[in-house]
């Protein structure tokens, strides 16, 4: 069921999801919103209560109605938890003002999209494309391959894992967005999801590595498998850039473009692995 709702969920996502309507990280804000002190056991305890509610769904669907209510609550939620519609559409308008040549739209759309990380300060034309194709890159992990990781490696619990990544992402975007950088270091948000995403994050650096320049890239990946102290961040886009050296790019719109379209080839690498082994394992 799980290899069944994942396709079901990202074809869904490609052709309907635009805008915020279905991304829980919107849905959310109205909690976050009511909370007024940070702390790294409140981020804990927040995201254990939304795991239990999804374990608690999900227990009182199984096995009703030959779990056709289990399989409708498991496309909802990946439609949830899967996929960057508002991001998108901050993309789609970039793209806009860039061909357009309207710095000032671009300069705000590229800020929306390098929101989690930010941008050096004082970086010339060239250093900044680079940083927006790493956001782009990060933004494709965040919202597409590690939610369907921890969807995928949680096999009939992975809506628990799935809602869990998820809620600490959308938590980490509020707190980037509304609150200030002392408030996010008090959550203690950047530690977890640093813990968090060290696994997928190296699974998903070896297809990067694998389609770069493996001569550069391989060596770095296998690094990276001792390094506990470099950003998760840092170790994905690094090993990403090798595959983009291939084709270098300068201009404002073929830049993040490139990006992009290295994701969507990873992506597709990753979801028919993930394929493969699910089929693998339900046969064996």
């Amino acid at each position: 069921m799980t290899l069944f709702t994942t396709l079901l969920v990202l074809i869904a996502e490609r052709l309907f999801k635009l805008g915020e309507h279905w991304q829980l990280d919107h849905r959310l804000e109205v909690l976050f919103r009511r909370i007024k002190r940070f702390s790294f056991v409140a981020t804990l305890a927040m995201t254990v209560v939304a795991m239990a509610v999804v374990f608690l769904i999900q227990r009182a669907l199984d096995g009703l109605l030959f779990n056709v209510p289990l399989l409708v609550f498991w496309i909802l939620l990946g439609l949830l938890c899967i996929g960057a519609g508002r991001v998108r559409l901050h993309y789609h308008a970039y793209l806009k003002a860039a061909s357009l040549n309207d710095s000032h739209a671009r300069d705000a759309m590229a800020c929306e999209l390098t929101m989690i990380h930010g941008v050096p300060s004082g970086c010339d034309e060239r250093e900044f494309l680079r940083e927006l194709q790493n956001a782009l890159l990060w933004i494709n992990f965040r919202f597409y391959l590690a939610p369907l990781f921890w969807f995928v490696v949680g096999g009939p619990w992975g809506p628990v894992l799935l809602m869990g990544y998820s809620f600490l992402r959308a938590w980490q975007s509020w707190l980037a967005r509304y609150q200030t950088p002392h408030h996010r270091l008090q959550s203690g948000i950047d530690a977890i999801l640093h813990i968090v995403d060290w696994l997928p994050v190296r699974l998903v650096g070896v297809v990067y590595a694998l389609l770069g320049h493996g001569e550069k890239a391989l060596p770095a990946w296998f690094a990276s498998l001792g390094d506990r102290h470099t950003s998760q961040y840092q170790v994905l886009t690094q090993l990403a850039q090798y595959s983009l050296a291939r084709e270098p790019h300068v201009d404002r719109v073929e830049t993040p473009k490139a990006a992009v379209s290295m994701a969507k080839k990873t992506s597709f690498v990753v979801v028919v692995i993930m394929a493969l082994l699910t089929i693998y394992g339900t046969l064996v």
